[in-house]
């Protein structure tokens, strides 16, 4: 071989030896040409629900364009997500029960959509790198589905023969009017804009951001800026009687209620923003930016439950101790937010000793009379509050009585003023975060400097009903 010839060929495999090498380190540090994206999980394992959710993926803002029909019950919806790759994607999955998707794209490109049941699996045009923020836009139509839970409640898209509709979604509905990342560890804010025709309004959580008539319809839009698990959306269709006041502190109250309900409610309505201001004081700052209600005919849920900022409340269940329920829930539940759906008692737990604690303060019931009440009743002693045994337990009674003597045996143990320290500093320091029992276990007892091993293993764990205390 020619010495030059063979210098030349010695210098082109050394020049692509080290192009290979430098190709692979931009590769490895962080989704430059060579590294290959995978999907994202279909599921989170989560205890009761191992497909609710998805990996690969924080979704950080919804905005949902919704078209309503009271005729047909038809809806019409565009979901854009923004979102962050918290791995190389070449695929990722959403959650969503029923409907038609017709169209998906990511970063304005088409995207390839496959369904199997309640997973929407997206394949972008190309992998999406690990850190990178991307927007994916989801046009969808049908008429949305009402799911009955393991224990026979209905959530989801509930409607109403004269066209109203209610959207409730704990623990799995709201996939049933929007796709999105379905797990309450996958907190987002909303933007949601619902366009109804003349003689409805639509209610949603967070603050009013905007109303535009044209033709006959209106769109009302709802602007939710902390972050929110999608299990606490709510969206109300209906004629409302609508009004806003203020808490001394100069919080706004949104409340909502339809015009069968109003009579009955105003003067527990009026109450919001003195309970508030009582959480305020016993929990500490409120966490979101609006407080308020939303109260419909009784028969149109067969529940209260805690919509972050806005509680749906039927009728028939409107009463002061559930409205003190749901207004501690904003602390314990929708801003510091289970881990998993195994971690509910942290959410029910605290929100019915906070009922226990308004009744010894507003009335005459001393909290340990509501112990006492709670420790007798036996349904309370079907199942350890930190370990429902299977999914349709995840709400029975266990999770709220137990879940409260709880706390105040820990209240008893470690004295009032560790115990109300533990419970703002809780509160505080997971603010609009998750949070699993795991974590509040040992908040409990590094904040009170003490072994509580023996209270959770006989109150929070234990299988027997201890002698009576």
């Amino acid at each position: 071989m020619d010495p030059y010839v063979f210098r030349r060929s010695a210098l082109l495999r050394t020049a692509l030896a080290l192009s290979l090498v430098a190709a692979a380190a931009t590769g490895c540090a962080g989704g430059g040409a060579g590294v290959r994206g995978t999907p994202g999980a279909a599921g989170l394992r989560d205890p009761y629900f191992p497909r609710l959710g998805n990996g690969g993926y924080d979704v950080r803002h919804y905005g949902l364009a919704l078209g309503y029909d009271p005729r047909t019950g038809r809806l019409r919806g565009t979901a854009e997500l923004t979102a962050l790759a918290t791995q190389h994607l070449s695929a990722f999955h959403l959650d969503l029960r029923g409907m038609t998707v017709e169209r998906v794209t990511v970063d304005g490109a088409e995207a390839a959509v496959n369904r199997a049941g309640t997973e929407l699996t997206v394949r972008p045009r190309r992998d999406i790198d690990k850190g990178a923020e991307f927007r994916t836009v989801v046009r969808y139509t049908g008429v949305p589905q009402t799911v009955t839970d393991a224990d026979g409640s209905k959530e989801g898209w509930l409607r109403v023969p004269d066209g109203d509709a209610l959207a409730v979604g704990e623990p799995v509905g709201s996939m049933a009017w929007f796709p999105g990342n379905h797990h309450p560890s996958d907190k987002a804010a909303y933007d949601i804009t619902v366009t109804v025709p003349d003689g409805y309004e639509a209610v949603s959580n967070g603050e009013p951001a905007g109303e535009r008539t044209k033709g006959g319809r209106t769109a009302f839009t709802w602007r939710s800026e902390e972050p929110m698990a999608s299990f606490l959306v709510l969206l109300a269709v209906g004629d409302f009687r609508t009004a806003t006041t203020r808490t001394a502190a100069g919080l706004p109250v949104v409340t909502a209620v339809d015009p069968a309900a109003a009579g009955k409610s105003s003067a527990l309505l009026r109450r919001i923003p003195r309970i508030v201001e009582w959480g305020t004081e016993r929990f500490g700052p409120y966490p979101f930016s609006s407080a308020g209600a939303v109260v419909v005919p009784a028969g149109e849920v067969g529940y209260a439950l805690e919509t972050q900022s806005r509680p749906v409340f039927p009728l028939d269940r409107f009463d002061e101790e559930t409205l003190v329920h749901e207004l501690a829930h904003q602390w314990f539940g929708n801003s510091v937010t289970p881990a998993t759906w195994r971690d509910i008692w942290l959410s029910e737990g605290f929100a019915t000793y906070a009922e226990w604690m308004w009744l010894a303060e507003a009335g005459d019931t001393p909290v340990r009379e509501s112990f006492e009440d709670a420790f007798a009743d036996r349904e309370n002693w079907a199942f350890a509050p930190a370990a429902p045994p299977r999914a349709e337990d995840i709400f029975a009674a266990p999770v709220y009585g137990r879940g409260a003597m709880v706390l105040h045996k820990l209240r008893e143990a470690v004295g009032d003023d560790v115990f109300f320290g533990i419970a703002r500093g809780w509160a505080r320091e997971h603010r609009h975060a998750n949070a699993s029992t795991g974590d509040f276990t040992a908040y409990a007892e590094a904040r009170s400097g003490k072994d509580l091993t023996d209270l959770w293993k006989v109150w929070l764990y234990g299988d027997e009903k201890p002698p009576r205390p």
